[in-house]
């Protein structure tokens, strides 16, 4: 499929998704959500794709937020429905997605953008990286799902501080507070990234599926032990658990076929 919005490449079961933007600081817009859901969907029918990492164009900014211009002139309906359809199709998506998403923040990750980068399931960032929400300085509210994952991943306090004053996070502090992993320079940030996806490539496929799912249950409201209880139990019916227990036993490395 042909993107006009974002550049996608697959390279030894790795694949970089990448907001091409430029000229607008990787902003998203509605085409932009539509495109990333489309090609999310098609990454996670891949069983060639064992890893996803999600980037900006440029060393500017990751997203630099959502395209005002978009929305300026939206009533409270259109405004309702936007934030409902985008969490739909991409925040939650991306959060759900059985195959792990990495998000390389090189450079600003600003409302929509952080939104974004919060959704994927780990986040590594350039040393040039800024992080905020600074909707309320429009006079709104972070409405992609910001004011759920921040606290969850920052605390309640430091998420309602950062919401409030609509501040903006290094990435040095941003990895003290726990909002991203790693951090690293810009140059290197790439290559890191592909370095964590090298390192999930080695393990079940079907089990990290099924880990993500249960770690999500917990921040749900749902009962996260017991999702964990089924998942635990579904993974010993898989070839993957036949081939990671067979190859321990046999002190060889494991050859996951992802069933």
């Amino acid at each position: 499929m042909t993107y006009q919005n974002i550049l996608l490449e697959i390279q030894d079961k790795i694949a970089t998704v990448r907001i091409n933007r430029p000229e607008k600081l990787n902003a998203l817009n509605k085409a932009t959500i539509r495109e990333l859901n489309s090609a999310f969907r098609e990454l996670e029918k891949d069983a060639d794709v064992r890893a996803i990492i999600l980037t900006g164009s440029g060393e500017k900014a990751f997203v630099a937020g959502a395209d005002i211009a978009e929305f300026a002139d939206f009533s409270v309906e259109e405004g309702a429905q936007l934030a409902a359809e985008g969490q739909e199709l991409l925040f939650d998506f991306v959060e759900n997605l059985r195959t792990p998403v990495i998000a390389a923040i090189n450079g600003f990750a600003l409302g929509g953008g952080l939104e974004l980068a919060m959704s994927c399931h780990f986040r590594v960032a350039s040393e040039n990286a800024k992080m905020g929400l600074p909707e309320v300085s429009l006079g709104v509210i972070p409405g992609y799902g910001g004011t759920q994952r921040l606290p969850q991943l920052i605390g309640k306090g430091r998420a309602m501080e950062m919401i409030m004053t609509a501040g903006m996070m290094g990435a040095e502090e941003a990895a003290s507070a726990g909002l991203v992993n790693h951090v690293v320079p810009q140059p290197e940030l790439m290559d890191f990234a592909r370095g964590i996806a090298q390192k999930i490539l080695r393990n079940s496929p079907t089990a990290i599926g099924r880990a993500i799912k249960a770690v999500n249950a917990g921040f749900r409201g749902s009962d996260g032990f017991k999702t964990e209880i089924t998942a635990f139990g579904y993974c010993f019916g898989t070839e993957d658990f036949k081939e990671g227990t067979t190859a321990f036993l046999e002190k060889r490395k494991p050859d996951f076929t992802g069933k």
